[in-house]
């Protein structure tokens, strides 16, 4: 716990001076607004009596006080509210780069078991309640505990009888400030849970549109919206409901102290334990009482908000990347690209079947390899592990004979180009998505790797040819478009090994032909996997792997695994 609040707190500390000038402020603005009543006070209560000229005199000086100290309080509450926020906010940017950079770091294993929406609303609406609580917190409870306090001190010292019927006003309106405020928080919390659904189902709606119109079903879709949207009106209905409850209640609660003060005070006046001055003075403090009582309220709200989210960012900075280097990681200068596994076994998680089962395989640099099997045979498993997506569960791999956890992690993913079947293009244009393989490389090495990926043509057609937006994933390009962009990427990479995972199986034959002759220029002098869905593609290959559930079952070239009559030859002839 206490590194909890060591670490929540070191998040000011770049920021130390701005905070303690936004506190200095709080305090000052605070400070303020228990100063003018008194000053109303001595006008009021000895002022008015001195002689005529005296006293204009003097009421000109304490005007002239009183607008000074209302400017004060105008620029203390500037400076809480823009500058207090830009300390905020710069500390959220500063945790939102903390887990961002911390996602970047966690394998695939900690990917595979998490939806990105979740992972989404850590980095976006539980930092900002976690700034908010930052921000507003500390000055919120300084000022609130000032006016309170220097209320209660202040009114206590001028009549003890009327101050304690004030504040027997303030745990009523604590009490129906706090009830009613959960209620509204909790009818809230409804309403976001509905518009998430809204958001989700046009979300769903829009991404499928092409099926929502191939099936003519356009009024089914406006059906389903019209009836989330309806729920969220009546969600809608309740917090409202409760806001209008909550705000008109404390107004009443309020006008309700003012009409006791005055009551009780009219009364000692009759008394003659009470003057009119002092009367003046108490109702102006009125809003100096009851209004720390609606901030702690909040601030109660804002602590549970803000610190359920600060623990929830503690969860994902605790986890740690299965994938990391080791204390002293080798690097890489010059690599041949042989790579050896030596008796490799892996499963994903614990409780989970082995996918390989002591694998040992031998490729030499610039050996041509093609696995082929049936689904679910470990093909993509057994090239993941080469990068080290995943780390083997026993056994180890070597890279030109070094254990590859030992090799820093980044040298080794630089010597490997990865081309996937399902291609992720960014939301940027054609030269920037190309350059993704070597952020550094100028526009003539960009063209040039385009040339021999065979996409220059179609690129030089686009709209804006290699300034081209090409949409999110790359929506407005073809199959083979996308594939060829991706290989482009691993041209402009230069990798001495390579991994194709299916990368033509998706395409149209025309397509898979120019891919295919891409591929093939790509892998000249390279080390090269390549994971076959179509047998035809890796009828050449030096070697073909077969895996099964058994690990590697047959190997050898196309012509000697077909002789065998085994378990290449029938996939052979099911997919001929």
């Amino acid at each position: 716990m206490e590194h909890k609040w060591k670490k929540l707190f070191g998040y000011y500390r770049p920021y130390r001076k701005l905070f303690l000038a936004d506190m200095f402020f709080a305090i000052l603005g605070a400070g303020v607004t228990l100063v003018i009543p008194l000053i109303v006070r001595y006008i009021t209560g000895t002022v008015v009596f001195l002689p005529r000229q005296e006293m204009l005199s003097t009421v000109l000086k304490l005007a002239l006080v009183m607008l000074v100290l209302v400017l004060v309080e105008c620029y203390s509450n500037f400076f809480i509210g823009y500058y207090g926020h830009i300390c905020g906010a710069s500390i959220e940017r500063d945790m939102r780069r903390e887990i961002f950079a911390h996602y970047q770091k966690l394998s695939f294993s900690f990917y595979d078991n998490q939806k990105v929406g979740q992972l989404l609303s850590r980095i976006t609406s539980d930092l900002f309640d976690i700034s908010e609580l930052l921000h507003h917190g500390p000055e919120d409870l300084v000022i609130s505990l000032i006016k309170f306090v220097g209320s209660f001190v202040i009114l206590i010292n001028i009549n003890v009888t009327l101050a304690l019927v004030l504040f027997s006003f303030i745990p009523v309106i604590a009490i129906y400030a706090f009830v009613l405020n959960k209620r509204m928080k909790a009818a809230f919390k409804t309403n976001r849970a509905r518009m998430a659904d809204i958001n989700s189902q046009i979300e769903d709606s829009l991404s499928g549109i092409r099926v929502v119109k191939s099936f003519a079903n356009e009024d089914m879709e406006l059906e389903k919206f019209s009836k989330g949207n309806q729920r969220f009106v009546d969600s809608k209905r309740k917090s409202y409901q409760y806001m209008g409850a909550y705000n008109s209640g404390l107004g009443a609660l309020i006008s309700l102290v003012t009409v006791g003060v005055v009551t009780a005070g009219a009364v000692l006046i009759s008394k003659g334990s009470l003057d009119a001055t002092d009367l003046i003075t108490f109702l102006l403090y009125v809003n100096n009482c009851t209004e720390p009582v609606k901030k702690l309220v909040n601030f109660t709200e804002q602590f549970q908000n803000g610190y359920s989210g600060y623990e929830r960012f503690l969860e994902v900075l605790a986890v740690q990347p299965d994938i990391a280097d080791c204390e002293h990681p080798v690097s890489l200068d010059h690599v041949e690209g042989n790579i050896t596994f030596e008796d490799v076994s892996f499963r994903y998680e614990e409780n989970l079947d082995k996918v390989l089962s002591h694998i040992d395989l031998e490729v030499k640099a610039g050996e041509y390899i093609a696995i082929a099997g049936s689904s679910g045979g470990g093909k993509t498993t057994l090239c993941s592990l080469i990068p080290r997506f995943y780390d083997v569960e026993s056994g180890r791999i070597l890279l030109d004979g070094t254990d590859i956890r030992k090799i820093r992690l980044k040298d080794l993913r630089d010597n490997i180009g990865i081309v996937q079947q399902d291609v992720y293009l960014f939301a940027e244009n054609v030269m920037e998505n190309i350059r993704y393989g070597k952020p550094d490389a100028s526009d003539e090495e960009v063209i040039e790797a385009a040339k021999l990926a065979n996409a220059h043509e179609f690129i030089m057609e686009l709209p804006n040819g290699y300034r081209t937006d090409i949409g999110q994933r790359g929506v407005k390009l073809s199959g083979g478009q996308k594939q060829r962009l991706s290989i482009a990427r691993v041209f402009l990479k230069n990798p001495p090994i390579l991994i194709f995972d299916e990368a033509t199986s998706a395409l149209d034959n025309e397509s898979e032909k120019i891919i295919q002759k891409s591929l093939e220029e790509l892998a000249k002098g390279r080390t090269t996997f390549v994971i076959a869905h179509r047998l035809t593609t890796i009828q050449n290959a030096g070697k073909i792997l077969v895996m099964t559930e058994n690990g590697i079952e047959e190997q050898g070239t196309h012509q000697e695994l077909l002789a065998k009559n085994g378990v290449y030859a029938k996939l052979y002839h099911v997919s001929d």
